[in-house]
């Protein structure tokens, strides 16, 4: 695929760029039935009686919100397993995305991090593990040149709280965190890091959060602010993300390509000079 140069300048100015219909029916619906049976696998394991309806794209999830009320750690299950679906490594690992990082990064030597695949599942009302305003490289490292790949596999409404980014701001650079969870959501690790100036930031280069359906793909800068969405419909909200960073990029060379906390890895001990105690520095 060749983006055409507006497509390139546009990416160069907002640091994101969304591409309509990207993927294929039948590539998505590899996904989303791998989810369904996932469930159903989850579903036997635990002796819960699957009641599902047959398969369809509308569906894939049928039953998961049962599972979760029956034990909430049965999701977690089925959240580590779905990863490992063939047919989302074969999407993640399609040549087009190595040619798409190529041409928005003149030079690069594209990478996939072995722990920056997966597939989210935000929750109805599970304010714990949605992501804060926050850049992507103190979650990931390897390098601060990287892309998100970022498609839904449902389509986002309103109310299923659709993800928002900031226009323009990887202009900034790397920007210092601290610690905090201001909405006392129990927050912890990387979903705990807030943006040192945030409201100014914010008030700077505004936000946007798109409507977007599967098939759908937004390119993202690695050092662009962005945030998830409040989940207050009845679904969960499902979206497949995965990385591709700049291996030529200097600060990754100079540490080693790091992974963050996904390896094991606290950023803190890579870029010291990045974090704070307090929004006082």
């Amino acid at each position: 695929m060749e983006l055409t140069k507006a497509q390139i300048d546009e990416f160069h100015t907002n640091g994101l760029l969304i591409l309509k219909d990207f993927y294929a029916q039948d590539t998505v619906e590899a996904v989303q039935k791998g989810i369904y049976e996932t469930i159903g696998a989850v579903m036997t394991r635990h002796g819960v009686s699957d009641a599902r309806p047959a398969f369809d794209p509308t569906n894939f999830d049928a039953g998961y919100m049962e599972l979760i009320g029956a034990n909430r750690a049965w999701g977690g299950e089925v959240y580590d397993l779905v990863k490992e679906i063939p047919g989302f490594t074969r999407l993640t690992a399609r040549p087009i995305h190595e040619e798409i990082m190529r041409q928005l990064r003149e030079g690069a030597l594209p990478r996939q991090p072995s722990g920056g695949s997966g597939i989210r599942v935000d929750n109805p009302n599970e304010d714990k593990f949605r992501a804060m305003w926050h850049q992507e490289y103190p979650a990931q490292l390897k390098s601060p040149d990287g892309l998100v790949f970022w498609s839904p596999l449902v389509e986002i409404t309103e109310d299923l709280g659709p993800v928002s980014f900031a226009p323009g701001s990887h202009k900034e650079g790397m920007i210092p965190v601290y610690f905090a969870d201001p909405e006392n959501a129990g927050r912890s690790g990387a979903y705990a890091l807030k943006l040192v100036g945030e409201e100014i930031l914010l008030a700077k280069y505004g936000q946007i959060a798109p409507l977007t359906k599967p098939g759908d793909l937004v390119i993202l800068d690695f050092l662009v602010l962005h945030a998830s969405g409040y989940n207050r419909s009845n679904r969960p909200r499902w979206t497949m993300q995965f990385r591709y960073y700049n291996m030529a990029h200097p600060t990754g060379t100079a540490h080693g390509w790091k992974g963050s906390f996904a390896s094991g890895v606290d950023f803190r001990q890579v870029h010291p000079e990045l974090f704070v105690e307090t929004t006082d520095a």
